[in-house]
């Protein structure tokens, strides 16, 4: 009887205890899950912190033109193209057209068709031909590479090389031989190799590397193209547009980079030409800037050198020899691709510094309009590129005052020596984008003349207003 009581006697023991510590839990003297306090107040706003606030989303830094802007009067702006003409100072031969930016329709001309001498305005069509490639995007990769006792350095296209340090945030020096140097000369240390032999590969491109048509009198402001350079050729470190040039840029780079292995304890014996074995192991390589930012860059300064180097890139993408023929050759290829009617048009380089290159106001306003077309987004970065009125670059200096299309007109310049040329884009009154042509290569006194007779045309049509 006592026995067959004892596990009844230890449930009820145990129910006592557990009710006494529910008892306890519940009056949070012993931790648990009950309680009989009030619940916690709901949790503030994780605090912001002072300068982290919300922004509206960021605008467009150029607002967006209203497609309802009115079109100028073709008759009003085929006045203003008759009074250009006009001016016995600009010669007989000029060639303009006015264009409605969004239409296509032209407002206003005069000899349009007319093949003429474009000058440094051609550099617009290389700036396309350079942009509808794949070669946009592309870096220009500069290597090292070895054989045995022997490095090559490669040239990739990129003559744009500082002559130290690579500068990340620049166009020119964006890749430096000193960090190419860092490199190979710790690849060669790793494998116990002090001594070596340097040799320059230039082969991309090919033929001289300055137009047969660049008459002497201009080749105070082209250096050699070449796919291997220190500040675009030039022979002294800061950037200037008329040299002086180093005759072979190649073999300057490929001295200052031996100069720079032997700071580091590589003795090199000796630097001459050679090609890179196909065998050879890469031990450095430094790339340059996207080739849109060097087109912008040539654009933008009105760089010869720079714009024969990208048009001969141009030729070897395209499968074809790194030559001033191929090169113009290939421009012309691609821009006609493009749906531009170049018939008779003939390019003798690729800048525009060489004597006999033709086209005329039509052509070049069809390539312009192509650089602003939405079917051609890629093209934006030549029409942007250009330089400002009044802001900077080639136009840095004009435009200025009060004349109307100062901050509103982007242009290519052109300039030989009877010749003046601008091409590009300008914004009315009313907001209405137009393209311009205006080219004179007859000019028969001073052709810097023609530089504000041409800035006051641009500006008449900024000042356009239907309203007046």
């Amino acid at each position: 009887m006592t026995r067959s009581a004892r596990p009844g006697t230890a449930v009820v023991v145990l129910l006592g205890l557990l009710g006494g510590y529910l008892a306890f839990d519940a009056f949070d003297v012993v931790p648990g899950m009950l309680t009989t306090a009030e619940p916690w107040p709901e949790a503030e706003p994780f605090p912001t912190a002072p300068g982290a606030v919300e922004v509206p989303p960021p605008g467009t830094v150029f607002p967006v033109l209203p497609q309802s802007a009115p079109v100028p009067d073709a008759e009003a702006v085929q006045g203003r193209v008759t009074d250009l003409v006009g001016d016995k100072r600009l010669g007989s031969r000029v060639g303009v057209v006015v264009a409605d930016a969004i239409t296509g329709e032209t407002l206003g001309s005069a000899d349009e068709d007319r093949l003429m001498t474009p000058a440094s305005a051609q550099k617009i069509l290389t700036g396309v031909a350079a942009l509808s490639s794949p070669l946009a995007d592309r870096t220009l990769a500069t290597t090292v590479v070895r054989s045995e006792d022997t490095v090559t350095l490669v040239g990739g296209g990129d003559i744009m090389l500082a002559a130290g340090k690579g500068r990340p945030t620049e166009v020119n020096g964006h890749a430096g031989l000193a960090d190419l140097a860092d490199q190979v000369a710790g690849a060669l240390e790793a494998e116990g190799m002090r001594k070596v032999r340097l040799a320059i590969d230039d082969t991309l491109f090919t033929g001289p590397g300055v137009a047969p048509a660049v008459p002497k009198a201009n080749m105070a402001y082209i250096g050699a193209a070449a796919p291997l350079g220190v500040n675009i050729g030039l022979a002294g470190d800061s950037y200037s547009p008329s040299g002086p040039w180093v005759a072979d840029p190649a073999k300057r780079a490929g001295e200052i980079f031996a100069g720079h292995l032997r700071e580091r304890g590589i003795d090199v014996t000796g630097v001459a030409r050679g090609t890179a074995p196909e065998n050879a192991e890469k031990i450095g390589e430094v790339r340059s800037a996207p080739v849109s930012e060097i087109t912008e860059f040539f654009l933008h300064t009105s760089n010869n050198t720079m714009t024969e180097v990208v048009c001969r890139l141009v030729a070897v993408e395209a499968g074809e020899p790194g030559s001033n023929e191929a090169a113009t050759q290939a421009v012309v290829d691609a821009v006609q691709g493009l749906g531009v009617d170049l018939e008779g048009a003939d390019l003798k380089d690729c800048s525009g510094l060489g004597d006999g290159s033709r086209l005329s106001a039509r052509q070049l306003t069809d390539v312009v309009e192509l650089t602003i077309d939405p079917a051609h987004p890629r093209l934006r970065d030549v029409a942007v590129g250009m330089p400002v009125g009044g802001l900077n670059g080639t136009l840095n200096d004009r435009f200025r005052g009060d004349n109307p299309a100062r901050g509103l007109v982007r242009a290519k310049t052109g300039s030989l020596s009877k010749t003046r040329a601008l091409a590009g884009t300008v914004v009315t009154a009313d907001q209405r984008q137009l393209v311009f042509v205006v080219l004179a290569d007859s000019i028969p006194d001073y052709a810097e003349g023609a530089v504000p007779i041409y800035d006051d045309f641009v500006g008449s049509l900024a000042a356009y207003s239907a309203s007046s």
